[in-house]
């Protein structure tokens, strides 16, 4: 099998970082919804593509996947004709048409080859790496720009009462952020190369409720009487933390792995409190968990590559790494393997 290597990641973020006390002014109650943010929640800090004060939308995906693109393409040596393949994994694309893959190609000057869109949740980064990955793999490609980002600000409707939404409604205008990411994946050598070993996706959905919803109104149903978002908290909560285990057992048991054999932790990233507890119920003691949720929020698929640009420069000659993700609106199990060179 070819040796797929990680040559780069690039990240990009909308505007500073807003904090607890900011959302309890916005929302009306103070110090007390701040207050129940860090207890619930954990989230210290996120990133709104949204001016709080006026709702305009400041960026959009393009915008923060073209930053992302850039970066991951300097930061690896490359250019956009080095690129003859790019994916993008995303919940919230910019419209339904034309596909936000195609307009970032074409302002990073990237024409001429396959690209791919792929619509789904939390998993939706780790999709785009497994195809990328395949495809490379194969020998049809060479060097792949990887993509994966979330705007979700622009569904919440700011002129709404906080106060009187439902828990499932209130959760999802705390719990997220936005943003987005990039990584430069290539089948040819690069100095001291992170190699990408494995990508496991598989749906296990069938015949479960979704856990999540949002909706994308057209001009027949905007008018519903829907929320944009809804959530059953209280099923994920208790399914992704034995969805985690699974993915941890499962891409230990195919590299031939141990618990002791893994150096990073790179665990689901839904909450500061949920990821602590998937993290303890994970019990990988030796190895140092790599977190980003309290800085960003839930950016969703701008995640994966948050935590990556923060894992490649700590990596040794030998380590590896286990990432792990979990789709919760229609339950897809998602995981890689990463190892630096001279790990078996």
């Amino acid at each position: 099998m070819a040796e797929i290597n990680l040559a780069a990641v690039g990240t990009a973020l909308p505007g500073p970082p807003i904090d607890n006390a900011r959302l309890g002014e916005l929302f009306g109650s103070g110090p007390v919804f701040a207050q129940w943010i860090d207890s619930f929640i954990g989230t210290k800090t996120r990133h709104l593509a949204v001016d709080l004060d006026t709702g305009e939308i400041t960026h959009s995906l393009a915008d923060l996947g073209e930053s992302a693109g850039r970066r991951a393409l300097a930061a690896a040596g490359r250019t956009a004709a080095d690129i003859d393949l790019v994916v993008l994994g995303t919940a919230t694309p910019d419209a339904l048409m034309p596909a936000t893959v195609n307009l970032i190609a074409d302002r990073l000057g990237i024409d001429g080859v396959p690209t791919y869109q792929l619509q789904s949740g939390c998993s939706g980064a780790v999709q785009a790496l497994d195809i990328a990955h395949q495809l490379i793999t194969t020998g049809r490609h060479r060097t792949a720009l990887v993509l994966g980002g979330d705007v979700c600000a622009k569904h919440v409707d700011l002129s709404v009462d906080f106060a009187k939404l439902p828990p499932e409604q209130l959760i999802n205008t705390v719990l997220f952020g936005d943003g987005a990411g990039a990584a430069v994946l290539t089948g040819l050598p690069v100095p001291d190369p992170v190699r990408l070993r494995r990508v496991l996706v598989r749906f296990t959905g069938l015949n479960r409720p979704p856990g999540q919803r949002v909706e994308w109104f057209g001009l027949g149903d905007r008018h519903l009487d829907l929320p944009a978002f809804a959530e059953d908290f209280k099923a994920i909560e208790e399914s992704v933390p034995v969805m985690a285990g699974e993915i941890l057992d499962e891409l230990l048991k195919d590299e031939g792995w141990v618990d002791t054999d893994v150096d990073y932790l790179l665990p689901p990233q839904l909450s500061v409190r949920m990821t602590d507890e998937i993290v303890r119920g994970l019990d990988l003691p030796g190895a140092r968990e790599i977190s980003c949720v309290a800085d960003t929020g839930n950016a969703a698929n701008a995640l994966p590559f948050f935590q990556l640009e923060r894992l490649l420069p700590d990596m040794g000659a030998g380590t590896r790494a286990v990432a792990i993700a979990v789709e919760s609106s229609k339950w897809i199990k998602a995981g890689l393997v990463l190892a630096k060179g001279g790990a078996r």
